[in-house]
């Protein structure tokens, strides 16, 4: 039976608490031990899927098709266990199971409360596969005090009752916030932040404390004495240059000793750290640079593309070189903002939703396959490449998506990129109709491509001529317009397996352009770089020496 850290937060929100747990996890795997990571979020949203990427960054999704917060991407790439659906939760699928067991009358007609019945549904999610690792991460999301997180913290205090004595530990992080007029790092709040938490009947055994300056024994010290933890359970995190630094860092912090002492484990196996020192490696002694354009339309807040912006880091990894990514705002490049793009040794479409800032895009598209720049097309990048190759080589000026018409409400473009009806997954067919719901209706999750022999996209992923990476999209490029696209140089290069979506194309005649339907970013791991963004890295080093 598995061995559960709860991690939560104080004093302030975006303090780490989900690279905190990721590098935890990673610890925790280089001593031998086997692990799995959890994010519950307070949030009465079902998922984030129907979220805006300025209200709560990226969605993550998972190879089962689960739409989840952006924080189960560190935990893949840190630990490399693939996430799944049971892996993420939030306040309103809690509730929803609640109330449809409610209605199905599965609780015999009792008055249906908080207490036991929400905070049951909660510790039946956190039970399930406990027989599968050594250790259970779960983090909770917002800080201590949120009035909407207090179901999951009575649950997480009921659940550690239940469970045996020392199966179960309590990880606090807190911020100590410096005061330049006096001098001083403050421990008030995290004193307060840890009372808060005692109140509730949550005594912390490690406290991660956020600072920017040096965390003095003597404060330590007295963090201990207050919040009723040892010395050395009091684990200081400061900031780094690299969030691939982390567990090195706490690492020498002492937190994986500080978490197998909790559980007394001891003697305990010393860590294998080879894998994040090697990363450290390739992170501090790149041999050059390459300039990345990155040209969407919520660029506002990076981490709308975060599992983007770290699979080229890891690209950069993969080929010694130090990846520097710009943010490129599309809709700045429509009319005669394209002379923004000189310079750059790469250009990345990413996914997207929506018509605004499209037509940037797709002379991004334009731009990329005129001046031979290495172009990664992903989803709606792919899509804007296809819109490109139809209007300026195959004769169509008005080829255009289905998703502007149905969102301007009458039509003004030849549908080469229609809303996707009806598609294969496993042994049957799944139908969609644009009325359905939005939330969880888009063809998610891990699906396969066969690729063409002698591809572009095939000598990246190493000579393989089957793939599978994830989905998140509801339209789709129409394959109608494969035959008249072929014939002016865009091949269709990636297929699904029954021959009917198209997945990868690309023009042979460049020397990289590449676009997929799919996101390999979200497989991406320091230590095993998505082939394709290992791929465009070396071609735009290949760029950068020409240039």
């Amino acid at each position: 039976m598995a061995r559960y850290i709860f991690i939560t937060g104080g004093v302030v929100s975006s303090l780490g608490k989900g690279l905190a747990s990721a590098a935890l996890g990673a610890l925790l795997q280089a001593r031998g031990f086997t692990v799995r990571l959890r994010k519950l979020d307070p949030y009465l949203n079902v998922d984030p899927g129907t979220m805006s990427p300025f209200e709560h960054g990226e969605v993550f999704v998972t190879d089962d098709g689960a739409e989840t917060d952006l924080d189960l991407g560190h935990y893949e790439r840190f630990t490399g266990v693939s996430a799944r659906r049971t892996d993420s939760v939030s306040s309103g699928r809690i509730y929803s199971n609640v109330l449809e067991r409610e209605r199905r009358g599965e609780y015999l007609g009792k008055t249906i409360q908080v207490i036991p019945h929400v905070t049951n549904e909660i510790k039946d999610f956190l039970a399930i596969g406990e027989d599968e690792v050594d250790f259970m991460l779960c983090e909770i999301g917002g800080t201590v005090g949120d009035i909407e997180g207090l179901p999951f913290f009575e649950a997480i205090r009921q659940f550690s009752q239940d469970r045996p004595r020392g199966q179960c530990i309590f990880m606090h992080l807190t911020l100590l916030p410096w005061l330049a007029a006096s001098g001083e790092l403050k421990t008030k709040p995290t004193q307060h932040s840890v009372k808060e938490l005692r109140s509730i009947g949550i005594a912390p055994d490690v406290l991660v404390c956020r600072s920017e300056q040096p965390i003095p024994e003597k404060e330590r010290a007295k963090i201990a004495l207050f919040c009723n933890v040892r010395p050395d359970a009091v684990i200081p995190a400061y900031d780094l240059k690299t969030i691939y630094e982390a567990p090195l860092a706490y690492h020498r912090a002492g937190l994986d000793r500080a978490v197998l002492d909790a559980f007394q484990i001891s003697p305990a196996p010393r860590p294998d750290l080879s894998r994040w020192q090697d990363v450290m490696d390739r992170l501090e002694h790149a041999e050059g640079k390459v300039r990345i354009a990155i040209v969407g339309k919520y660029t506002q807040l990076e981490d709308a593309y975060k599992s983007i912006a770290e699979a080229l880091t890891h690209g950069g990894m993969a080929n010694r070189v130090r990846v520097r990514t710009e943010w490129v705002d599309s809709e700045k490049l429509e009319g005669d903002g394209i002379s923004l793009l000189d310079g750059y040794h790469g250009i990345i479409v990413p996914g997207g939703f929506g018509e605004r800032g499209t037509e940037g895009m797709v002379a991004a598209a334009r731009y990329a396959r005129e001046k031979k720049v290495p172009y990664l097309g992903i989803c709606l990048g792919m899509q804007m490449a296809v819109i490109e190759a139809a209007r300026n080589l195959a004769g169509m000026p008005d080829a255009g998506s289905e998703e502007f018409d149905h969102e301007a409400g009458k039509t003004r473009f030849t549908p080469v990129v229609y809303h996707l009806k009806e598609w294969v997954e496993g042994n049957y067919t799944v139908q969609r109709k644009l009325t359905d719901d939005k939330g969880g209706t888009m063809r998610l999750g891990a699906y396969t491509a066969i690729l063409a022999p002698d591809s572009k996209v095939s000598a990246a992923y190493g000579g393989a001529l089957q793939i599978e990476d994830r989905h998140r999209h509801r339209y789709e490029v129409d394959a109608t317009y494969r035959e008249a696209l072929e014939k002016v140089g865009l091949s269709f290069s990636g297929m699904s397996p029954d021959g009917k979506l198209p997945e990868v194309i690309e023009y042979p005649d460049h020397p990289w352009f590449i676009g997929v339907q799919s996101h390999p970013e979200l497989k991406s791991k320091p230590f095993d770089p998505a082939p394709l963004f290992a791929g465009f890295v070396r071609a735009a080093m290949e760029e950068g020496r020409l240039v």
